[in-house]
């Protein structure tokens, strides 16, 4: 039996991981990278196994660093099952066609500034067809199903808190009459988060892929963060200004629509106008309310499919969203990407950046070579399509929303293990691995590896 590690390998996206055992090998992720353009190159490299040598393919939760590559693994000639929970199947249906259309119009884009030069066009990395027929591979589960998915290989999905969906995965494995259980957790949540659930504690396991995203800090106290954006709305309003907050479209949106309407009169937004500016996070929250059965925040308002919230507007037409970018104070605009590397928000950033009296909130995790990265750097000039735009809006970076757990979390995760089996740690980059393997060894006394890209372990 053995794991190699194919992605998220001493970084944050691209999560890949080949599974071999008892003549079966199943693909467990298949992320995109994300990052700057060089880093997002990687993404055309092929996979080191053949396509019809891969049994099943088995997907933790929705966001792209860990399933955008399933469409480009369809168009190569997988044809098999892709297991995963039903509410990411649904949010997938979502995500990956929408992905699908920006790397079609980046293909677009290129190719007119290729022609230009002489050059051959280059291919989108994949299409919407491809997108479309790689969900209907999708076999939806739910969470605490123990199902055997090929002979001798049972997974069961529970609860990991981090989005709708998302789920710590546990993969039992047969070989030669030796019975093994690898655990991977799958993007983890917090605890007490606004609206999904605690990460679900596993007793046992042999082996546990753990993800490190913030394994060397703790998020600041979840009654902090809420003083630290009523600040922020405080100012803004003193400013008469903006707020645009970068947003990833599922998890983090739903978050803030929740908190937003939660403390509406204590942060005084009654005065604000609040725009979901996101086609697909509008979908996404369409998703949230059907499948609200998973969550125990009252997110939306009763027998409705509506946000609590008031003075809200969703604006899914390009018309709608010019509009906003109109609007010169007290418009509260959430949009995507997360990271600021496409989508709406960089034309609201490049409507706002330069003023002052905006604020731009930062609510995610920012991987290295993002424009979001950039921001909470503390740029001075950012380049938006050929333009160089002064940073002179306030950039908050509020770390005690993100939908990773921290340092603490994630050592009170590992301590369910009654065991005490060894980790790898994947989904971080070194400093907080280091940083957390440290952490791991000291008051669990587990004993943890840093696997390398490409790198095979044996399980």
């Amino acid at each position: 039996m053995e794991i190699q590690f194919l992605g998220a390998a001493g970084a944050v996206t691209g999560s890949c991981y080949l599974i071999r055992a008892g003549g079966n090998t199943i693909l467990l992720e298949c992320g995109q990278i994300q990052g700057s353009r060089r880093e997002e190159r990687a993404n055309r490299e092929s996979l080191p196994v053949p396509m019809d040598e891969i049994d099943a393919v088995v997907l933790s939760h929705a966001h792209i660093d860990h399933s955008g590559r399933l469409p480009l693994l369809v168009k190569h000639g997988y044809t098999g099952p892709i297991y995963t929970h039903s509410a990411t199947r649904a949010l997938c249906d979502i995500m990956l066609r929408d992905s699908a259309y920006i790397h079609e119009k980046d293909a677009e884009w290129e190719n007119k500034r290729r022609q230009r030069k002489g050059l051959e066009p280059i291919e989108p990395l994949f299409e919407r067809d491809d997108a479309e027929v790689a969900v209907s591979q999708f076999v939806g589960m739910g969470y605490g199903e123990r199902q055997e998915i090929l002979p001798k290989l049972f997974i069961r999905f529970n609860d990991a808190g981090h989005i709708l969906g998302a789920a710590i995965v546990e993969i039992w494995l047969s070989e030669g009459g030796v019975d093994r259980k690898l655990v991977f957790s799958g993007d983890l949540g917090y605890r007490d988060a606004p609206i999904m659930e605690d990460p679900t504690r596993i007793d046992r396991a042999d082996l546990v892929l753990m993800e490190s995203t913030y394994g060397d800090r703790l998020h600041r106290s979840f009654a902090d963060t809420l003083d630290e954006l009523g600040e922020v709305f405080e100012q803004a309003s003193r400013h008469k200004g903006n707020v645009i907050i970068p947003a990833f479209a599922v998890g983090r949106t739903q978050d803030l629509l929740y908190l937003l309407a939660e403390h509406q009169e204590r942060w005084k937004l009654d005065g604000w106008r609040v725009f979901l500016d996101s086609p697909m996070a509008i979908q996404a929250t369409d998703v949230y309310a059907q499948f609200r059965n998973l969550y125990g925040a009252k997110l939306f308002r009763d027998r409705s499919d509506t946000p609590q919230l008031r003075n809200f507007a969703a604006t899914m037409t390009s018309e709608e969203s010019m509009a906003v970018n109109r609007i010169d104070s007290g418009a509260v605009i959430i949009a995507g990407s997360g990271m600021c590397t496409g989508g709406r928000v960089l034309h609201h950033l490049k409507h706002n950046l330069w003023r002052s009296q905006c604020h731009v909130v930062i609510v995610g995790y920012q991987a290295m070579g993002t424009l979001g990265r950039r921001l909470v750097d503390g740029a001075d000039y950012v380049r938006l399509w050929g333009q160089t735009i002064r940073v002179n809006a306030k950039i908050h970076t509020i770390g005690g929303l993100s939908a990773h757990a921290d340092q603490a979390g994630l050592l009170e995760w590992y301590a369910g293990f009654d065991n005490r089996p060894p980790v790898c740690l994947v989904h971080g980059e070194r400093d907080a691995q280091h940083a957390l393997a440290a952490r791991l060894h000291e008051d669990h006394g587990a004993e943890v590896m840093l696997p390398e890209l490409g790198e095979t372990r044996q399980l």
